[in-house]
């Protein structure tokens, strides 16, 4: 019919799709390649979320003094293993002694271990269970009367995990703003891939056994010692730090 109307065919509306994400780098954003690397090429339990977060009190547990204590004790720890390895060239046995009356002693020597800081924390990574050893061991120390500002992460906890240093996994370098003093975690001496993580981290000695771990109340009574003169001295002016930069 003249002048009548018809429909125009429309075509149908095509349905509206995301645009994919972009991937930042390689596979994936920093925070999901760093998940990875700690659960693939350490085998170290995360919490779901972001940041990530690591899982204490399975594979390790963490102890947390402050920094500038926590860096005293490294440099006495090192000061002593020197003075181990020297005496062993010379064939002499002298002990080392970290704890009254020698209790924490020993001349073994003293192996690198984990180590992160934190917005003015240190964290030290020690045997799984050795944070439930804590409060006894300062006690039996000698230490256990004193605020010392040493806590320890065991069973059920989670501590920030640094972000993973660059290497096979393709992970990218650090941002500088990443230097551990403005709440991000950052690994000072970071764990090995491929290595037996578990075997350096400081534990109680056992009778009879000759590892090469750090003795945990060698490195308990450091930690309390250089927290307790960090507390004396507080009111001095600040020692300088070195950044640990990785990458």
């Amino acid at each position: 019919m003249v002048g009548a109307s018809h429909p125009v065919p429309v075509a149908p509306a095509s349905p509206v799709v995301p645009a994919p994400r972009r991937p930042t780098g390689n596979g994936g954003s920093a925070w999901e390649r760093t998940r990875r690397w700690y659960e693939t090429a350490l085998g170290w339990p995360t919490a779901p979320g972001e940041p990530v977060r690591l899982r204490t009190g399975v594979r390790f547990d963490v102890l947390g003094v402050p920094a500038d204590a926590g860096y005293a004790t490294l440099e006495r720890l090192d000061r002593m293993e020197r003075l181990d390895r020297m005496d062993r060239r010379h064939g002499m046995d002298l002990p080392v002694c970290a704890g009254p009356a020698g209790r924490a002693g020993g001349g073994s020597p003293t192996p690198g271990f984990p180590v992160a800081v934190q917005g003015g924390r240190m964290l030290l990574l020690v045997a799984a269970g050795a944070a439930e050893e804590l409060p006894g061991l300062l006690e039996w120390l000698e230490w256990g009367s004193l605020a010392l500002g040493l806590t320890a992460l065991g069973a059920g906890g989670t501590v920030d995990a640094p972000l993973a240093p660059p290497g096979p996994a393709g992970l990218p370098p650090r941002p500088p703003e990443r230097d551990g003093l403005h709440g991000a975690a950052v690994w000072l001496r970071p764990p090995e891939p491929g290595c037996e993580v578990e075997s350096s981290l400081p534990a109680l000695s056992v009778p009879g056994h000759t590892g090469t771990a750090l003795d945990l109340a060698r490195l308990v009574h450091t930690l309390a010692t250089q927290c307790h003169r960090s507390r004396l001295t507080a009111s001095g002016p600040p020692r300088a730090r070195p950044v640990a930069r990785i990458g």
